[in-house]
């Protein structure tokens, strides 16, 4: 097959790499996005699971959903791929933003490689806020946290690792040589008949 290619015409070959490589992005960008909705990047589901108590804290802000990376679609929808001459990125652009300003960049950084624990000073909302979501998981009656008292004066946040894109990497790399090799080929219009050189 390298073969046929090489002695195909160079223009030809040339846009067919260029078109090859666009068409492998947004199949792989395609695989990125289903692998979030489907919760399970590169067929593995996420691990862990989102807490009870983000579950719950999505419940007091007026939000059903349960989904891990899906709060409102932001991060999912900025997965996107950029040509840059005959290569390609697949992932997220560095200018992404979130509604609320925040990069979305780093963002994906932290569900990639998890991020903390911090240490974060409890205001008064904040304690607010925390005392009912534990009474909404039920605590309070069995006496752990927001049992009521004036309680720590910190939260301690840690944020697990939820790969999205390495999983969804490493499983479109398996076979991607060929795969490649022959839609090359098809673009240039060097297949026979089946598509076979």
């Amino acid at each position: 097959m390298a073969r046929r290619l090489l002695e195909g015409s160079p223009a030809k070959i040339s846009r067919a790499l260029t078109l090859a490589v666009r068409q492998e992005a947004e199949l792989l960008r395609k695989q990125i996005l289903e692998g979030i909705t489907r919760q399970a990047p590169g067929g593995a589901p996420f691990d862990p699971p989102l807490a009870p108590t983000t579950l719950a804290a999505r419940k007091l802000k007026g939000f059903s959903g349960t989904k891990t990376l899906l709060r409102r679609g932001d991060l999912r929808n900025s997965i996107t791929v950029e040509m840059q001459g005959d290569r390609a990125f697949v992932g997220v652009n560095r200018k992404a933003r979130a509604k609320n300003g925040s990069s979305l960049a780093d963002i994906a950084r932290v569900h990639e490689e998890g991020a903390g624990p911090f240490v974060v000073p409890m205001t008064p909302k904040m304690r607010r806020f925390l005392f009912a979501l534990f009474r909404r998981l039920g605590s309070a009656r069995r006496g752990g946290h927001g049992a009521g008292g004036r309680g720590a004066d910190v939260v301690v946040i840690q944020i697990p690792a939820r790969p999205f894109l390495r999983p969804a990497f490493e499983a479109f790399r398996k076979g991607a040589s060929a795969r490649f090799l022959a839609r090359v080929a098809r673009l240039a219009g060097l297949t026979g008949p089946g598509g076979v050189l």
